[in-house]
């Protein structure tokens, strides 16, 4: 198991992983966009100038991923005790937003120059050059943006590197209107760019779906689900997991459970037990961040929550309704501890004792206070035993 120390330490490196990447991307898309705009308005390209000034409409881009970044990662504070990772959620949606209207945008202008009959002026191999290497590069950054995005488990990493794609395929259909244009084809470039553009909307579609499903705390697969509840179900003592919840912020995994544990064993037992759980499952599943767990004596899975039905005496109205009937008992008297266990309706309870007098037995100390508790109807099982007690 990690220490909590690697652990801090990891996410250290992942949020510097994901700067580093970012940077990265920010640079090319500065230098391609200036080449762009810089050789389009020598050649005489539209095309090639407006493709220029989406890679710099992408430095925006980068700088919100950015900031994103830096303030989604941030530890959990008292304003946000769960973390700040719906932010990244949000930024996600907003990244998804921008595909599809860069999608519609694509799609609009090649139609409307399809349908116009728009010429295009044969720029030449230099600008036909620049389009495949700016390709290439936008193609580079996608896919190394995405690794690292699948290694430091950020959806908004994903998005970004999507974004790229979409930049690269815009790309392409930039380079397929100049090559038709240089040919005398430049209908190419109209209908190669809605098939672009159809392909950079679904993407957006897709980002945007993932992240609603996270705002509105969607579990996860239901077979992970079950091999969560097997993970914790194989730690000793572990009698049943039911009402396992499950949600995700930011790319990590929120998690509670009900454990049903041994119903007598002390209270450091039992939440060492469900300790141990959260132990055993933080190991199985690396993106799990933060364990709840609630213990429980008996298993009460599709039952009506106790706290919503009328309680029980808790131990100072216990102690003091078993004083009015057992004062005068020897063995209440002599008593050293007093163990209380709620179980079903009932408290079971166990009276440790010093002595008793001289010829009376355990069994017969028992006898006599379970005679007179017969009024006390939420008294359960009942025992008597000799010796200091659990307190």
């Amino acid at each position: 198991m990690a220490h909590p120390h690697q652990a801090d330490f990891d996410e250290s490196a992942k949020t510097r992983d994901a700067y580093r990447v970012t940077l990265i991307g920010a640079a090319l898309d500065g230098v391609l966009g200036l080449a762009k705009v810089i050789v389009g308005a020598v050649v005489g390209s539209a095309a090639l100038v407006a493709d220029g000034v989406h890679s710099f409409s992408d430095l925006v881009t980068d700088g919100f991923v950015l900031a994103a970044t830096h303030f989604g990662r941030q530890a959990p504070d008292t304003n946000h005790p769960y973390g700040h990772g719906r932010i990244e959620t949000l930024a996600t949606l907003w990244l998804g937003s921008i595909l599809i209207f860069i999608a519609g945008g694509i799609a609009w202008a090649s139609l409307t120059r399809l349908y116009t009959f728009t010429p295009i002026n044969a720029p030449g191999y230099w600008a036909i050059g620049l389009a495949a290497a700016a390709l290439l590069a936008k193609e580079w950054i996608f896919r190394y943006t995405m690794r690292v995005a699948k290694r430091v488990s950020s959806k908004l990493l994903e998005a970004n590197a999507w974004h790229s794609r979409s930049d690269a395929l815009s790309t392409v259909v930039v380079l397929i209107g100049l090559t038709g244009a240089q040919f005398g084809t430049g209908w190419l470039d109209a209908v190669a760019a809605v098939l672009v553009a159809l392909m950079v909307g679904k993407v957006g579609a897709g980002l945007l779906w993932e992240s609603s499903q996270e705002l509105v705390d969607t579990a996860l697969p239901k077979d992970e689900q079950q091999r969560m509840r097997d993970v914790a179900e194989e730690v000793p003592d572990v009698y049943n997991v039911h009402d396992l919840r499950t949600r995700t912020v930011g790319g990590h995994v929120l998690l509670d459970l009900h454990v049903v544990v041994p119903p007598r064993v002390t209270v450091s037992e039992a939440h060492e037990i469900g300790n141990e759980v959260s132990r055993r499952l933080r190991d199985s599943f690396p993106n799990l961040t933060d364990v709840t767990f609630h213990v429980d004596p008996e298993n009460d899975e599709g039952k009506i929550d106790p706290s919503l039905l009328p309680g029980m005496p808790l131990r100072e109205d216990v102690e003091g309704k078993l004083d009015e009937v057992w004062s005068h008992l020897p063995a209440w008297q002599s008593r050293e501890a007093l163990d209380l266990h709620y179980l079903g309706n009932r408290i079971d309870i166990s009276v440790y004792v010093r002595e008793l007098p001289e010829g009376q037995t355990l069994a017969e100390a028992a006898q006599a206070l379970r005679e007179h508790a017969d009024s006390l109807s939420w008294v359960g099982r009942l025992r008597v035993w000799q010796g200091p007690g659990k307190a």
